[in-house]
């Protein structure tokens, strides 16, 4: 894991050999292997601030963002959809369209009923989107059902995205489960060589941060949740531990 000091020296030597323009956080990741994690709640809150600590303005496509242009992108996703967005969704969907935002951004709305709240309002002011906010409007009514208690919470639950490996051959299993030692083993006695297990993210969005590893990697599925994946591919993964 990364220190703070570590993190702003790799900041200035990447954006150094940028011509004096400090990177993105994707292209910051895929350069130095420091992950959001590493930095992420930990020293910043956002991009933008650890590359101003290190003595740069900050040149990523969020800063170019504002309320209306993310909630129309919400919007439009959420169409697409023909449901609410989770947080593997926005992942899949920057990850195939350079144009639309990190999934970082989205967090300054909050809760995904915070978030309902903004996209109830912005659809009252843009008529025409009346198929969306009806969309959004069950999550503020789960919500409201879940009480005080439950205010802030996702109303999926927390559980963990795990990465397998099937003894010495090169085959990982990518699945969700909210009990890892169990699942461990109801899958190791199904297999003929050692199972070792080698990463689990944790997430309120197992569903959503499933379906993205196995979209990312499907070119090398093998069968059902098994996947052919190289060590650069496993430390992709690696890269992330916690996913809210």
């Amino acid at each position: 894991m990364s220190n703070k000091a570590h993190i702003i020296d790799e900041i200035r030597r990447t954006a150094e050999a940028n011509s004096g323009s400090a990177l993105g956080w994707r292209r910051f990741e895929s350069e130095t292997g420091i992950g959001d994690y590493e930095w992420y709640g930990r020293f910043w809150t956002r991009w933008s601030d650890a590359v101003r600590e290190a003595g740069f303005a900050p040149n990523r496509m969020a800063e170019a963002y504002d309320d209306a242009v993310l909630l129309e992108k919400l919007v439009e996703l959420t169409r697409t959809l023909g449901s609410v967005p989770t947080t593997g969704d926005l992942l899949i969907a920057a990850r195939n369209d350079s144009a639309f935002p990190s999934e970082k951004v989205f967090r300054r709305f909050g809760s995904k009923s915070e978030r309902a709240s903004r996209i109830a309002s912005y659809c009252e002011v843009n008529p025409g989107n009346d198929d969306v906010a009806s969309l959004w409007l069950q999550v503020r009514v789960q919500a409201r059902v879940a009480g005080p208690e439950s205010v802030g919470a996702e109303t999926a639950d927390v559980g963990y995205v795990y990465l397998l490996k099937h003894g010495s051959r090169r085959e990982y299993k990518i699945g969700r489960t909210n009990n890892p030692l169990r699942r461990e083993g109801e899958i190791r006695i199904q297999l003929p060589e050692k199972l070792a297990p080698v990463h689990y993210i944790e997430t309120d969005d197992p569903a959503g941060i499933e379906n993205y590893w196995h979209a990312r990697f499907s070119i090398k599925r093998k069968e059902g949740e098994w996947f052919a994946l190289t060590p650069e591919d496993v430390r992709a993964v690696k890269r992330w531990k916690r996913i809210y």
